[in-house]
Formats: C-alpha cells, sequence, structure tokens
C-alpha cells in the first residue's frame, strides 16, 4: 500500500472519529465489576448504540450490525452485558475476526487540571479520557482500515467484529456469545486485537504472547483469639512468620525465582531473541518507566532478562491482606491469623487450571507448626501466538516501514486478554494479529489515560494492509 492509505486513514481520524470517540469517552460505561448497577444506569448500552451509529454512518456497502443481549436471571436486569457484532461482506471466501471492547475501567483519582475521565480533550496530539486507549479506538480503526482497502480498490476477506461489554471484568459474558454467534461468525482465518500494548510510539508492536494469571486466597490461622505478645510469643508462632515461610515454598525471596514443577515453562529460543531485539529498542525505558523510590533499582541490570521476567517468567505479588489492624491501631497482640491476596503470573504456554492446583497442593501441604492453612484461587489461561505466516510476517514488516518508517518490534505482554486464549483454543488454524497503543505513560487504568493519535492513525493504516495481504494470500 501507498502513503495514500495513511493519508486517508488520517483524514477519517481527523475529520470523523475523533469527535466520534471524544462522544464515546463522555459515556460513562463502567465495566460490570465497577458499576453493579450498569443494566439500571444505561451506559453500556448506550456506548454500544452510540458506537453501531457511527459505524452504520460510514455508509460501508453491506454492513449488517446488531446488538446482541443474551437472558440470565443471575445477573442484573436478568441479562448478559450486550455485544455489538457487525458483519461486512467480503471479497474472497474468507473470514477476518476484529474485536474490541467498549467497557471501561473507572475512574481512579489523579487526573491533571482540566482532564478528567469523562472529559475528552486533545492535547499535544493525544485524546485523553477514559476508554481512548482502552480499547473505545479498536472498532473505529478497524472500520476506518476496512474503509482504506476499499477506498484504494484493495480487496479483504468478510469481516465480522465482536465488541463485548465486559473484558474490563474478565471477559466472563462473551463465551456464551462466541457460542451463540459460532454460525454467523464461521471459522475465522485471521484474528485482529487492538487491546494491547507497545514499548513506544515510534513502530509497530505485534504481541507475539501474553502471561497466564492465577489469582487466590490464602489463609492462615494458628490461634482461636489474639494473645497478648508477651505471653505467647515464642510458644505459638506468627501466622505472618508461617506466611513468610508458604511462600518461599513459590518463589525464592531473594531472586525471585520459582523452582515448582508445573509453574515454570521453556522459553522459546524465537522469543528469548525478539526480547534480544526489544532491549536493544527499549534499553533503559524498560525499567525507567516503573515509578521506583529514589534509590530503588530493578532486579536485573540485563534489560533482556527483565523483558523475559515480565512475558514468560512466573512472578508473585501479594495485592492485599486481612486479619493486620491500621497501624495506628495496632496493639501488641499476636493475632488470630492472616490472609493474603496473591497474583501470580505464569508463562504463556503453562495450564493455568492444572497450576492452580498445584498452587493450592504446595501451600497447603504439611503446614508449618500445624495451623489451618487454606488456598481458594482461579486461573485464566496465558497465550502463545503461533508463529507468523510468511504472508503475514511480510505484511506487518512492510507495514512499519511503510508507514511508520522503522522496523516492526516483537514483544510478549505481560499482562492477560481473557479473550485471546479462548479465540486460540477455538480456532486453532488461525493467524493472530495483536497490536496495541498502550505505551509509555498511556496510563489505562489509571489517571490521564490518553490515545497517542500519531500512533494510531499508523496502526490502522497497518491493519489495512494486512487485511488486503490476507486476502491477497488466496490469488
Amino acid at each position: 500500500m501507498s502513503s495514500n492509505t495513511l493519508e486517508f486513514v488520517e483524514k477519517i481520524w481527523d475529520d470523523s472519529i475523533v469527535p466520534a470517540l471524544s462522544d464515546f469517552i463522555r459515556i460513562p460505561a463502567k465495566s460490570p465489576d465497577f458499576d453493579t448497577k450498569w443494566y439500571e444506569t444505561g451506559y453500556l448500552d448506550q456506548a454500544a448504540k452510540m458506537i453501531e451509529a457511527w459505524c452504520q454512518s460510514r455508509s460501508i456497502e453491506g454492513l449488517t450490525s446488531e446488538i446482541v443481549q443474551l437472558d440470565d436471571p443471575s445477573q442484573p436486569g436478568g441479562k448478559r452485558t450486550p455485544v455489538l457484532f457487525m458483519e461486512i461482506p467480503g471479497d474472497i471466501d474468507d473470514t477476518v475476526l476484529l474485536y474490541g471492547h467498549f467497557d471501561k475501567q473507572p475512574e481512579a483519582e489523579g487526573w491533571n487540571e482540566g482532564f478528567g475521565p469523562w472529559v475528552p480533550r486533545v492535547h499535544e496530539n493525544r485524546l485523553f479520557g477514559r476508554g481512548s486507549a482502552d480499547d473505545g479506538y479498536a472498532v473505529f480503526a478497524s472500520i476506518a482500515a476496512i474503509e482504506a482497502v476499499r477506498e484504494k480498490g484493495g480487496k479483504h476477506a468478510r469481516c465480522v467484529l465482536v465488541i463485548e461489554g465486559c473484558e474490563e471484568s474478565g471477559s466472563y459474558d462473551l463465551p456464551p456469545y462466541l457460542d451463540h454467534l459460532a454460525d454467523r461468525i464461521g471459522t475465522p482465518s485471521l484474528v485482529v486485537c487492538l487491546d494491547s500494548g507497545c514499548g513506544n510510539y515510534d513502530q509497530l508492536w505485534m504481541t507475539t504472547s501474553l502471561r497466564g494469571n492465577i489469582v487466590g486466597n490464602l489463609s492462615i490461622d494458628i490461634v482461636k483469639d489474639g494473645v497478648h505478645s508477651g505471653g505467647a510469643s515464642g510458644i505459638a508462632p506468627s501466622s505472618f512468620r508461617i506466611l513468610r515461610q508458604l511462600l518461599s515454598r513459590l518463589e525464592d525471596e531473594a531472586t525471585g525465582e520459582f523452582q515448582v514443577p508445573g509453574l515454570v515453562a521453556e522459553i522459546p529460543a524465537s522469543r528469548v531473541e525478539q526480547a534480544d531485539g526489544v532491549a536493544k529498542i527499549l534499553g533503559d525505558t524498560v525499567w525507567e518507566a516503573v515509578p521506583f523510590v529514589e534509590g530503588a533499582r530493578p532486579v536485573s541490570e540485563n534489560i533482556q532478562e527483565l523483558i523475559l521476567n515480565n512475558t514468560w517468567r512466573p512472578t508473585l505479588c501479594v495485592t492485599g491482606a486481612d486479619g493486620m489492624p491500621p497501624i495506628a491501631e495496632a496493639g501488641n497482640v499476636l493475632r488470630t491469623g492472616t490472609a493474603v491476596k496473591l497474583s501470580l503470573r505464569v508463562a504463556p504456554t503453562v495450564d493455568t487450571v492444572k497450576g492452580t492446583q498445584i498452587v493450592k497442593e504446595v501451600l497447603e501441604k504439611n503446614p508449618p507448626y500445624g495451623a489451618r492453612v487454606q488456598f481458594e484461587g482461579e486461573g485464566g489461561q496465558g497465550f502463545a501466538a503461533p508463529e507468523f505466516a510468511p504472508w503475514l510476517q511480510k505484511a506487518i514488516e512492510d507495514g512499519s516501514r511503510a508507514h511508520f518508517g522503522k522496523e516492526v518490534a516483537f514483544v510478549g505482554e505481560g499482562g492477560s486478554i481473557p479473550l485471546m486464549s479462548l479465540l486460540g483454543t477455538k480456532f486453532p488454524e488461525a493467524q493472530f494479529f495483536i497490536a496495541g497503543v498502550l505505551g509509555p505513560n498511556s496510563n489505562a487504568h489509571g489517571p490521564n489515560e490518553f490515545l497517542d493519535l500519531p500512533m494510531v492513525k499508523r496502526v490502522t493504516a497497518c491493519v489495512a494492509d494486512v487485511l488486503e495481504a490476507h486476502a491477497g494470500r488466496m490469488r
């Protein structure tokens, strides 16, 4: 594709998408986990209808759309969160599935003066507001990419767009919709997901993997009642000491390394090589992006190792605790017990269902001092993309050079996109184009979320290239 593709895409963004996306930002369409009255407020429905109306306004020949909402008596209003389903006929007998979501994270505190979660504002070529980059832009970019292919007389396969309203809550509503829509979706040979990250705003970043996640609550109880520490310490162990011992069964507290079989996976050589390439691109910005306190440092000075730690190696975080009174209220008492919430990130290829059971067995077996120890958790599967087909490899390499003037970068993500593992299992023969605009300081779940406009326009043009190359591979 020529530079005319980018010029066409830029015009759509400037003239139509930025105003529409600004309207989308104004809608406080929080994900159901953050708005338990979502059915009453109607904001998710409002967001879906607003996006559908914009898509219909583009006058794409053959486009059909429907807001689908399944019944579920256990949910508010007896309904699941809505899904926007669209279909666009193609020029070849094949299917592309394009994914996005319109639900949003909650507001967060700390927005800069004059900015706010529901206040769209363009500043220094960036559109600020909740849902701008995560992930409201995706459906607009997908439609613009299809238009760009058609504008230059190119061909594309049949396109189906599935835009959900539950992603930020873990996409628990989506599997029933995929089953319900299975015949209408068909069997895509290409999946496009624009809900991922990027290491900078200067080139195309392709996501090659997403880590799995095991989340659960670990509780330790040792005495029936709180006891004066002067009378019990040294006789009864502190539940916190028991906690320290149990966590050491999972990770080495000095290095953070895991040795538990079933939670550690071999890193493919290609991913090690790609991590080296990313290390050379990003350098110290890999760790400088983390807001360390003065004098603190990362766990390694080797940038490649930091990238592999964050994308393939298991890590443990304690994200919450019960049983500990605030410092101002804490007396000299040996507490009855301690409970913590654990978040374990594991390699994309680790079976997190089995992994959750392994964690439970490791933590509960032979509890120190006979304490009552219990772990209850669940796992979210990671995703390892298949190797790129030659046509896709060429399309993304050519697209990054054409529209960014730089080589494409390949990297795994430390987080998860719940849908990807589901789609990878459902469509094992499909190719995956997973990219995004969540780069340095974009702050998708915090204050001052922004969408870098020059970046997203170039990503949109790259998607257009890929759609045309996908159709061209059939010739």
